[in-house]
């Protein structure tokens, strides 16, 4: 007796990174965003360690934080975005260096809480 399932993900990005764009977003692919259950959430705090060239993406609910990012949506279930151009050039992050798709680690952060970090050097390495 089989159990069939059918296949419903045409069309949707299955790839469980973050990626930066020539746009200055942050994508979180469906994969990456069903995965970690990013639906449950509005906003996103970013952090960044210069010295490290590491990135630290906080997602919340917290209607208070002041420097929160909104998530927008896909109406289309590909996944979600936050746009960041103020924080790529407050921190002279260049896009065309930068752009791509990152492997992402999740950690706890003493006074700060769980982020989900990414490794910029990792991509300037490749260039």
């Amino acid at each position: 007796m089989y159990n069939f399932s059918k296949f419903t993900a045409l069309k949707q990005r299955s790839v469980d990174k973050i990626s930066i764009t020539g746009s200055n977003t942050f994508n979180f692919p469906s994969k990456f965003y069903n995965d970690n259950g990013l639906s449950s959430y509005k906003y996103v705090v970013i952090y960044y360690d210069l010295s490290a060239e590491a990135i630290g993406l906080q997602f919340t609910n917290n209607e208070e934080e002041k420097y929160k990012l909104t998530i927008q949506k896909s109406d289309r279930g590909y996944g979600g975005f936050i746009s960041a151009t103020s924080f790529f050039k407050t921190n002279n992050i260049d896009i065309k260096t930068y752009k791509g798709r990152y492997s992402w680690k999740k950690e706890t952060v003493e006074n700060i809480g769980e982020l989900f970090i990414i490794d910029l050097k990792e991509r300037r390495e490749l260039t």
